[in-house]
């Protein structure tokens, strides 16, 4: 659990780290389907699931906390970040699209590739252009008074199920693959 803005930071900087390696196993599976191979859907269905449960539930809110803080200790440190939370929701539509592509090939619904690979780029292009902003922008605005933000993280406080000390069973598949992979 995170106490410090400090610690809450660096958390979603691991996090940051962590989800573009889940990214590049997204992408690459990705383009098994653009060359019309079979990709493994058991796996994009993991790394969904982990990115709109863990990211959207956990990782997005602390980013929230963050904003906040600097909105309360001097409203100009905040100027610009409104939109955060209106891509948190782009992010967790797009990342929602792609995991029901997913789930309805699972499935056995006929659905065009096509439309999976679209809706697979549209969430990696855009959670990449929203991470390096917020690495870029909102962490670099948190960094200069990260000792002076006060907040209070406790009730976000869920373990993360893959890259966590401790792991749900559901995950095993995405953990060894991402266990497994040279980064």
């Amino acid at each position: 659990m995170t106490n410090t803005a400090a610690e809450l930071l660096d958390g979603l900087r691991q996090d940051h780290r962590n989800m573009a390696r889940l990214l590049r196993l997204l992408r690459d599976e990705t383009e098994l389907i653009s060359e019309d191979k079979l990709p493994d859907f058991a796996l994009l269905r993991d790394v969904m699931r982990y990115m709109t449960v863990y990211s959207d539930a956990m990782h997005h809110p602390k980013e929230d906390l963050i904003y906040e803080g600097l909105r309360a200790l001097q409203p100009s440190l905040a100027e610009g970040l409104e939109q955060v939370e209106a891509e948190h929701e782009e992010l967790a539509e797009l990342g929602q699209r792609l995991q029901d592509d997913i789930e309805a090939v699972i499935a056995g619904t006929e659905i065009e590739s096509a439309r999976v690979v679209a809706d697979a780029k549209a969430y990696m292009h855009r959670l990449n252009e929203h991470m390096t902003w917020e690495e870029e922008d909102l962490f670099r605005r948190a960094d200069a008074d990260i000792d002076k933000i006060a907040i209070d993280a406790s009730h976000l406080s869920a373990i993360d199920p893959v890259f966590g000390e401790k792991h749900e069973t559901s995950f095993t598949n995405l953990r060894d693959k991402v266990e497994h992979d040279p980064q």
